[in-house]
């Protein structure tokens, strides 16, 4: 039997988690993915084994602690909508992690292969760059934690927020071919947020052959799990959407192929003029 691609908000369990997402129950190779609310002075701790980690404090403020480094009372939002840069933390393997909320903390913990290229860092809102992409109905805003261009062994973390009735991930585009430099195979979640908070947006994920083509109402907190195909989102009016998005897999590089029969999205001829 084939795997959802949706994962449902769950009640906090004994140590905050509301999404706990591994390589093992999501039927892929790379991307691990837990949200967890904390209570102020609840603490996290892990040891990171043979994954890197990255750290993305959804809202409120915390302190992070590893072996080597120590940084305190991080963190400025208290809710994504703010639509500032988050504070986040990279981890390489074969550490230790402990996270003692300060505040109330929406807590978002994103983990791929790791092969310990690179040292501990703090990743401040100064260090995200941001933009936004598309025109029209398709305009989004983006916030890029840990875009490719940024060192990592495996992970890619980006932020995208999309207003009420407008679309985004879309022209519908695909990243699940390693035929590199044109296309690479990323796997991706996306943890959803919704305001206010009621509110849904439809994610569709689908192939060119049918194999995979599942459309979900999503609500907040849930997160959809793309292993491969073309995967748009559309809110609907009333609600705007946050996602975080996390991509991984055997190369670092977001290459990706648009679905030809919506490609014109990107042109000159769209918003359509009026007659």
């Amino acid at each position: 039997m084939s795997l959802s691609i949706l994962s449902r908000k769950e009640n906090s369990d004994s140590i905050g988690r509301i999404q706990h997402i591994t390589p093992e129950n999501a039927g892929w190779k790379y991307i691990g993915f837990d949200v967890y609310l904390l209570e102020p002075g609840q603490t996290l701790s892990f040891a990171t084994e043979n994954r890197e980690y990255c750290l993305v404090l959804v809202s409120g403020l915390a302190s992070v602690s590893t072996l080597k480094e120590k940084y305190s009372n991080i963190g400025k939002r208290m809710s994504p909508f703010e639509r500032i840069p988050p504070y986040s933390v990279y981890v390489p393997n074969n550490e230790e992690v402990v996270i003692t909320a300060e505040t109330k903390l929406e807590l978002a913990v994103c983990s791929a292969p790791g092969f310990g290229t690179f040292p501990t860092r703090l990743i401040e809102p100064k260090d995200v760059n941001t933009e936004y992409r598309g025109k029209g109905k398709n305009q989004r805003y983006v916030q890029n934690i840990l875009p490719d261009d940024k060192p990592a062994d495996s992970l890619l973390v980006v932020e995208v927020y999309t207003d009420e009735g407008n679309t985004s991930s879309y022209p519908s585009h695909k990243h699940d071919q390693d035929n590199f430099p044109s296309k690479t195979f990323l796997e991706e979640t996306y943890y959803h947020r919704l305001d206010p908070q009621q509110g849904f947006c439809l994610q569709r994920v689908y192939t060119d052959d049918g194999s995979l083509d599942e459309c979900v109402a999503v609500y907040d907190k849930d997160v959809v799990k793309v292993p491969k195909g073309y995967h748009p989102v559309a809110t609907i009016a009333g609600y705007d959407s946050y996602y975080l998005n996390v991509m991984a897999g055997p190369l670092r590089q977001w290459r990706f192929t648009w679905e030809e029969a919506h490609a014109w999205i990107n042109s000159d001829s769209y918003p359509k003029k009026s007659k």
